[in-house]
């Protein structure tokens, strides 16, 4: 296939895995790559590691604010949460959808959940979660993997963040594959589907609201609750934003390096081994998984003057696409960058993004992966996929719904 002819947009792209040699291609041919849209205006494919490094740091000519577009490739103005037109819209914008200083004010409202303190603090509660998800799997010959597993770990832990009830963590799950699940049919039906649900977070995220001005605690809603921007209290549309916002980041990049980081220990047999034989490089590890599966493979950003790249010339108003999953394979940053290497040093990835909009809850992440492979390959230590894998018809989540998965060898 053409690369000039191919609309990276396309979800079908991404069904069967992710294009990396398509990627590949552009990276060598083409890193910064004019991609025609038949029901849009067109946009920047930027594929090469150092490029997306220099545009994430330079947010005074390329924003990621909602008034020039937003973070995704769609507009946020005219499809999405902030469109007229879906049976309920979000105005205001969530923090993920800021320049400077905005952003930066609003991430300070939650930057105490997240403090490496915090995070040691968490660490016997998601082992102890972690566990007793496993213990639930003792005596099986399979399960399947995404909805007993994958997913539970996160949810579980995102609940607890957020002071809610651990039975509400299923409505959470659906929630969050609603909002991110605009191209899967089976995640999202229509307009009135995320009407619906809009109204469901909006008035479940209001009830928290009032009980954490009424009895604040430590959680993330009581920091929101409370917390004061200039003296003022954050408005009710930008709570419901940044809710929104938590429930989806608290759980999509954990699920899915989950899942990918299971099938990646399977394709690598001898990394496994590794691990398993040096449970030392665990860190390492789950750092190489992220790399590996990068489990949000783009973000935007829209260009607020005229700026020259590699020689050419991306307007006032262009959009800039920054494929993360074609930078964590970029042959000049990472040696043999298409092999997986739970033992790889040298340059950061890019699974997190990186500069002002660095993911928040990176280190939670992170703890999460390096405790459950930790008591994962203990207890199922030949475990592997078993039958069809069935992946998120997305452009945006390099995400796995369904992938069964047999415990103990046969």
């Amino acid at each position: 296939m053409e690369v000039d002819v191919l609309d990276l947009k396309n979800p079908d792209l991404y069904v069967a895995s992710v294009p990396h040699e398509i990627f590949k291609r552009l990276r060598n041919e083409d890193p910064l790559h004019w991609n025609a849209e038949i029901d849009g205006s067109g946009f920047w494919s930027v594929t090469r590691y150092n490029d997306i490094v220099a545009i994430s740091k330079d947010p005074a000519r390329f924003s990621s604010a909602r008034e020039h577009g937003g973070h995704r490739i769609f507009d946020e103005l005219t499809f999405g949460l902030g469109a007229a037109g879906t049976g309920g819209t979000l105005t205001e914008a969530p923090m993920i959808s800021m320049d400077p200083p905005a952003h930066v004010n609003y991430r300070r409202m939650v930057t105490p959940g997240f403090t490496p303190t915090r995070m040691r603090a968490l660490e016997d509660q998601v082992r102890s979660r972690a566990s007793a998800i496993l213990d639930r799997l003792e005596g099986r010959a399979d399960c399947e993997f995404i909805s007993e597993v994958a997913a539970e770990l996160p949810i579980q832990v995102l609940a607890e963040l957020l002071g809610v009830p651990q039975e509400d963590r299923h409505k959470l799950f659906a929630w969050s594959n609603t909002m991110i699940g605009e191209d899967d049919p089976e995640l999202r039906s229509g307009p009135a589907e995320i009407a619906t649900a809009l109204r469901e977070i909006s008035e479940y995220s209001l009830k928290l609201w009032h009980e954490r001005i009424a009895k604040p605690g430590g959680d993330l809603i009581s920091m929101l609750a409370t917390s004061r921007i200039d003296g003022e209290a954050m408005s009710m549309e930008r709570y419901l934003g940044t809710f929104i916002l938590l429930v989806v980041a608290g759980n999509e990049t954990t699920r899915n390096s989950i899942s990918g980081g299971l099938v990646a220990l399977t394709d690598s047999l001898a990394e496994r081994r590794r691990l398993i034989e040096h449970p030392e490089l665990l860190a390492s590890a789950v750092s190489e998984i992220v790399r590996y599966v990068t489990p949000v493979m783009h973000m935007r950003r829209t260009a607020v003057c005229d700026v020259e790249m590699r020689g050419k010339l991306v307007r006032a108003g262009d959009k800039v696409i920054m494929w993360y999953s074609s930078a964590n394979r970029d042959e000049e940053i990472f040696q043999d960058s298409f092999r997986f290497d739970i033992g790889r040093a040298g340059q950061p990835h890019l699974g997190f993004g990186i500069g002002e909009h660095y993911c928040l809850g990176a280190r939670l992440a992170e703890l999460q992966l390096r405790i459950f492979f930790d008591e994962f390959l203990k207890r199922f230590p030949t475990a592997e996929p078993c039958g069809p894998i069935r992946r998120m018809r997305s452009n945006f989540i390099n995400g796995i719904k369904e992938m069964p998965v047999r415990l103990h060898p046969a």
